[in-house]
């Protein structure tokens, strides 16, 4: 990858890739997960420590191979009473269909099952060598006969063990190769050498996706985002050009939402039924209620509670706010820190100052209060239900209940001042 950031840390749709497959096979029922790390990797540690707290982490202290890997959970596979599943950190894609198939062939009578894909092209490929329904060898194409390498089966790496043969299996495979290396694909030479019953599960080619490049990781998001688009028009969203609309993993979308062009949603957005998303917007970590309208131009950060059938408008940004039923935000305005109670107005150019370099403070604008154009609430601050901020205010104090609240410096003018401003000026310029 050509990167300080290990290889599955790499996010598509905001998830590191590893966390894909983790998210898999939870849904897929696996209940004991070993992952496997390399050296110097505490990235890693971390970030599957939190993407799966359950599972146990095991270091490969020297790059010995695939199959070296796989036994660096020993202690995992000393005690396997169920099936033995490995799997990829770098292939995103894996469905839980995937891994039934997978588990289907060893509950069908196989000891070993390797999974399978036909891509577009085989070249670059291991080859799986077929008799009928059993599988002979991986061939890898450097090692490939001419006759092998028409074959358009490939070896998708992933592999299932039955229970009881798994770690036997894994500890016969020897070394004897030009890289002194032990390889996993040799597993199925060794059960075939002890009699034992190998299949193929074929499994669709965008499915066993890998990645190795930024080129790879481009691709891979490119299929994510098409899977997602589709998902959500299936279940009722519209999206005015899918192709210019981004979603995060967790994305959750209502029905009859419509998203117009330009869209992007981060992590942790939920967005209930009936809202209009208006072009050019923003949205992470956020909570959209239904009949709600956000946008165009509109970002929204994470805390942000936008409630039913409110309305966040051009060039608003809301953060670690709740603007509640029916209240409207419409214009060049930035709530942070704040509550907006229903059926408020907060005019064009409001902002709420939460921040004093150290500390964030809070803003509380009751329910049907006015808030005028251009007016700055220094936080920490409480405007009551019904009151109304004339255009213009700088509020350092709350303002009670149904109160008219001015914060302006005296309006003063001075007749003929600005032609007398216009000659001094004049009188100052430099020379060209």
């Amino acid at each position: 990858m050509r990167s300080a950031l290990p290889k599955v840390l790499h996010r598509i749709g905001h998830l590191p890739m590893v966390g894909h497959v983790l998210k898999t096979l939870g849904s897929a029922g696996i209940d004991r997960l070993a992952v496997v790390v390399g050296p110097n990797h505490g990235a890693v540690r971390a970030a599957v420590g939190e993407l799966a707290p359950h599972a146990s982490i095991h270091m490969q202290e020297q790059r010995l191979g695939t199959a070296h890997a796989v036994l660096a959970a020993r202690p995992e596979l000393e005690h396997a009473t169920d099936d033995v599943l490995v799997v990829y950190g770098d292939t995103p894609f894996v469905t839980p269909e995937a891994i039934a198939h997978l588990r289907a062939g060893l509950a069908e009578g196989a000891s070993v099952v390797v999974a399978g894909f036909r891509p577009e092209s085989p070249k670059g490929y291991g080859r799986l060598v077929m008799e009928g329904e059993r599988l002979l060898a991986i061939r890898e194409e450097k090692d490939a006969s001419e006759a092998e390498r028409q074959i358009t089966l490939c070896n998708a790496g992933m592999m299932a063990f039955r229970g009881d043969v798994a770690l036997a299996i894994l500890d016969a495979i020897g070394s004897d190769n030009a890289q002194k290396e032990f390889y996993l694909t040799d597993a199925v030479e060794v059960a075939n050498d002890r009699g034992l019953r190998v299949d193929v599960a074929e499994i669709a080619a965008d499915e066993v996706f890998g990645i190795n490049d930024r080129v790879q990781l481009a691709g891979a998001e490119q299929l994510f985002q098409a899977q997602r688009r589709r998902a959500a028009m299936v279940e009722g969203a519209t999206l005015i050009a899918p192709e210019t609309v981004f979603f995060a993993h967790d994305t959750v979308l209502g029905r009859d939402v419509t998203i117009e062009p330009n869209v992007v949603f981060g992590p942790g957005v939920t967005v209930a039924d009936n809202v209009v998303i208006r072009a050019f917007s923003h949205i992470e970590g956020a909570q959209v209620a239904s009949g709600a309208t956000v946008g165009p131009f509109a970002r929204l950060r994470p805390g942000a509670e936008i409630g039913e059938g409110a309305h966040i408008g051009n060039f608003v940004e809301i953060k670690a706010a709740t603007v509640e039923t029916g209240a409207k935000v419409n214009h060049l305005t930035y709530i942070g820190d704040a509550r907006v109670g229903a059926k408020s107005n907060i005019g064009a150019g409001t902002v709420t100052c939460n921040y004093d370099g150290v500390n964030k403070f809070r803003t509380d604008i009751g329910a049907n209060a006015f808030i005028g154009s251009n007016s700055s609430l220094v936080a920490p601050i409480a405007i009551g239900d019904g009151a109304y901020v004339a255009s213009g205010s700088v509020l350092t104090e709350d303002v009670e209940a149904d109160a008219l609240a001015f914060g302006r410096a005296r309006q003063v003018a001075k007749p003929g001042r600005a032609a007398v401003l216009r000659e001094a000026q004049k009188d100052r310029r430099k020379p060209t």
